[in-house]
């Protein structure tokens, strides 16, 4: 992509409000860094926190430590409670795959399956996408597949529309709302992390063996937006908020022996703290058993890793991400959680004809190899619609 691409990009966010962001919701492209951080310098700590040297942290203990090297597809609530399910079981039966991650809390802020738990019910809504969740979990169980739950945290519509004193509101009262209609919760706001914790124990109570929070964050540009909105805040800082949600996230899943991960945008391994939505890579690495940065080849702009048009060259693009992302975690020694890539199997058209390529097996094999040219063995494969490359070298 060309500097004109990017500034397309960039109108297509603002016109359609596709959020190109997260592990649904992918990632906006971004230029490269124009300094990158030196291969072993240990990355500043936000807040004046040191960062451990290797060999000085404590040992971080895995809940799950008999799990499986993870490699898992997304599925959405009505691929999990409809035909689509039998598939995609087969696809995990007939391969080296073994894992999904299941929406339990999905991109609208919906619980995907009817509960009675009172807790969630406060500030929850259900939807039966799910009918049965405990025929799912056995069903599961069955095929041996390693349960995930996806909680999608801080990007809530459902909660916001119900509860606009958790949100961010304009000066007229209404609730702020991306170009997509979506709006976002407040991470400041301690009912908001009780209540997803709250959905995050049901899930670990029902049988999933890792919670995986996702738009752990606040909305994309939130800098450029948040002086013109009203919102309880304190004196802590955005970054603070949002790793502060996953450290009490942690301690309260710690009980029930579950695996506790965070999605993250794949380019916050080679750049500074994102301030701006409150992510920092380092300081949620510290608190999680699992990190999963989103690599997508098709989210990087022209000159990443030193490729014109990443999403044509997917070996280059995810080696280059996860050789950011080993300099970048490497010095935080034993706080190092596993990683855990969520990797592209789908096409970027959006990016205009020139500038990206038809995914099937040949790229994803392309990205499976970089991983494990880097020495990493686990990934997570991302199409929307759940339709999956067959004969990949898994």
């Amino acid at each position: 992509m060309e500097f004109i691409l990017s500034v397309m990009l960039l109108l297509f966010q603002s016109i359609t409000g596709i959020d190109l962001a997260s592990g649904g919701g992918n990632a906006l492209p971004v230029k490269p860094p124009a300094v990158q951080q030196p291969a072993g310098t240990a990355p500043a700590a936000p807040g004046g926190e040191k960062t451990p040297a290797e060999g000085t942290a404590a040992v971080k203990k895995d809940p799950q430590p008999d799990a499986p090297k993870v490699k898992g597809i997304y599925v959405t609530a009505h691929s999990a409670g409809g035909s689509r399910m039998e598939s995609l079981l087969k696809l995990l039966d007939d391969t080296a795959l073994n894992s999904m991650v299941i929406d339990v809390k999905d991109d609208y802020g919906y619980i995907t399956y009817p509960t009675e738990n009172a807790e969630m019910l406060k500030l929850g809504e259900p939807k039966k996408y799910i009918k049965d969740v405990n025929a799912l979990m056995e069903r599961l169980k069955k095929h041996e597949v390693y349960p995930i739950a996806r909680i999608v945290v801080f990007k809530d519509t459902v909660l916001a529309r119900k509860h606009p004193e958790l949100s961010f509101t304009r000066k007229d009262g209404s609730v702020w709302q991306n170009g997509k209609k979506d709006s976002f919760v407040n991470p400041y706001r301690k009912e908001v992390w009780d209540y997803n914790i709250a959905v995050a124990k049901e899930a670990a109570k029902l049988g999933f063996k890792e919670i995986q929070f996702d738009y752990v964050r606040f909305p994309e540009g939130f800098e450029k937006k948040a002086d013109s909105l009203v919102f309880n805040k304190t004196e802590e800082s955005r970054v603070d908020a949002v790793s502060g949600f996953v450290k009490y996230a942690k301690e309260q899943l710690e009980p029930l022996g579950v695996r506790v991960s965070v999605d993250i945008f794949g380019y916050a391994a080679s750049v500074p703290a994102a301030e701006g939505i409150g992510q920092d890579f380092v300081k949620i690495s510290k608190h999680v058993d699992v990190i999963s940065p989103m690599v997508y080849p098709s989210h990087y702009s022209t000159g990443w890793f030193d490729v014109k048009d990443p999403d044509k060259d997917p070996y280059a693009t995810i080696k280059g991400s996860m050789i950011d992302t080993h300099k970048k975690l490497d010095p935080i020694g034993s706080y190092k959680p596993v990683v855990r890539p969520w990797i592209q199997d789908f096409t970027a058209k959006w990016l205009g004809k020139g500038h990206y390529i038809p995914y099937g097996k040949a790229e994803v094999d392309a990205q499976i190899k970089a991983l494990r040219d880097t020495k990493i063995e686990e990934y997570l494969l991302w199409n929307a619609g759940n339709k999956y490359t067959t004969g990949v070298n898994f």
